[in-house]
């Protein structure tokens, strides 16, 4: 999980995207639908990296040798504080081939699910 967190934390997202299986799925409630293959999953996050505001992983649960992680941050949306989770599982390659984010409070959720639907049918056009 390190090569995905030192990227995020670098906000190079191309690096985080290329720790992406082929097949990536990606859920949250914040979007309507899931997300599936990298491509698509890549797009929300180049979106959420220009969403969220002083972004920072707070600590990790899961040790490297672990399939599933969870990477706990803060975030600020707007004049909206956000703390959240990234649920990852990584494949046999060590690639992440899952990625479920939750978030909270819900009026945070809520700007977040504002903005993001904003960036992605940008993102679309």
């Amino acid at each position: 999980m390190l090569a995905f967190r030192q990227a995020v934390e670098a906000q190079d997202m191309q690096a985080a995207v290329a720790t992406l299986a082929e097949d990536v799925r990606f859920g949250s409630p914040i979007v309507f639908r899931e997300y599936n293959g990298r491509d698509d999953v890549g797009m929300v996050l180049m979106a959420v990296s220009r969403v969220f505001e002083d972004f920072r992983y707070e600590r990790e649960i899961g040790s490297e040798q672990d399939a599933d992680h969870a990477l706990v941050f803060r975030a600020r949306v707007g004049d909206r504080e956000l703390e959240g989770v990234d649920l990852l599982h990584t494949d046999a390659a060590g690639q992440v081939d899952e990625l479920v984010v939750m978030v909270r409070p819900m009026s945070a959720a809520l700007a977040l699910q504002k903005a993001m639907a904003e960036m992605l049918a940008e993102a679309s056009s």
